[in-house]
């Protein structure tokens, strides 16, 4: 039987944060807006987790926070791309001697695939996530592995990109080629949370604007990100002069006051981790309170 076809290119995906890792932190600013958005979040949240995970985490940059709103916490970190741990892992030790809350504390990045957590089942109280999602072919099997390593009453926290993303960008090519990431609706990572079992799932979303004095300078920050288009049915080699021009002259008719606008619609989804309702073949649980009379 043969594979299923990939839309996304994962060696892409690798090689665009490779390239960016060294620079990353400085140019990565709506990563931590948003990152700091999910922070508030938590303050809702009224959870002791022993074990926390930044999954996707890049350098590591929400691991200083994590680490402070959490200080019993041990605190992890993984991403797929070793290059960005790598830059992670030197930040971290010159934060040591700087944040004496740090000292001591027990934090790690490792290098580890979303679809294959090197955590046993029930293991993690907290999996947050801040803008990974959309890097993966598909979703479901991730999430998948976030409830099997959550421990029952964990709780999931996540954001990504919705289907909204860089419209402008996508409006302007007439070239033939995709140009921006897949982006998957709210609506659809709720329905994934439930078929994964999760429970009370709650999906918000919220549009962030950036703006640029040029094209390029879009595509700059793109990719000094890493946020490159990594999708197979992306262009192999250089657009054409005549296509170029053509996206450039499309896009700049959205210009407003001298700068062009990039929309970002930003995905927020938290679940809780439930006893489960069924056995590992299928078969029902029903359980009773002892202290229950019955009638």
């Amino acid at each position: 039987m043969n594979a299923p076809a990939q839309f996304v290119d994962q060696r892409q995906v690798r090689r665009n944060f490779a390239r960016a890792a060294v620079g990353y932190d400085a140019v990565a600013v709506l990563q931590r807006e948003v990152g700091s958005r999910m922070l508030e979040r938590l303050d809702y949240m009224k959870i002791e987790p022993g074990l926390v995970l930044d999954l996707g985490c890049g350098t590591g940059a929400s691991l200083t926070a994590l680490s402070e709103r959490y200080p019993k916490s041990q605190v992890l970190g993984t991403d797929v791309s070793e290059a960005m741990l790598q830059a992670g892992r030197a930040q971290h030790s010159r934060l040591r001697w700087l944040l004496p809350f740090l000292r001591g504390k027990r934090t790690s990045l490792l290098a580890a695939d979303a679809l294959a957590l090197p955590f046993k089942p029930g293991t993690l109280g907290l999996i947050w996530s801040n803008l990974m999602l959309h890097w993966l072919d598909d979703p479901l099997p991730a999430l998948r592995e976030m409830q099997r390593t959550l421990d029952v009453g964990g709780l999931l926290m996540f954001s990504t990109f919705g289907p909204d993303t860089l419209k402008e960008l996508r409006a302007s090519f007439s070239d033939g080629y995709v140009h921006t990431q897949r982006f998957a609706d709210m609506h659809d990572y709720g329905d994934m949370l439930l078929e994964c079992g999760f429970s009370d799932p709650v999906m918000d979303v919220e549009t962030l604007t950036m703006t640029y004095a040029s094209l390029d300078d879009l595509f700059r920050d793109l990719r000094q990100s890493g946020a490159g288009c990594a999708m197979q049915a992306r262009r192999r080699g250089l657009a054409g002069r005549s296509a170029w021009h053509a996206a450039r002259a499309e896009y700049e008719k959205r210009v407003q006051d001298g700068r062009l606008p990039a929309t970002f619609e930003v995905v927020y989804g938290h679940a809780w981790k439930a006893q489960p309702r069924k056995t590992a073949d299928g078969s029902t649980i029903v359980r009773f309170d002892p202290k229950q009379r019955l009638r």
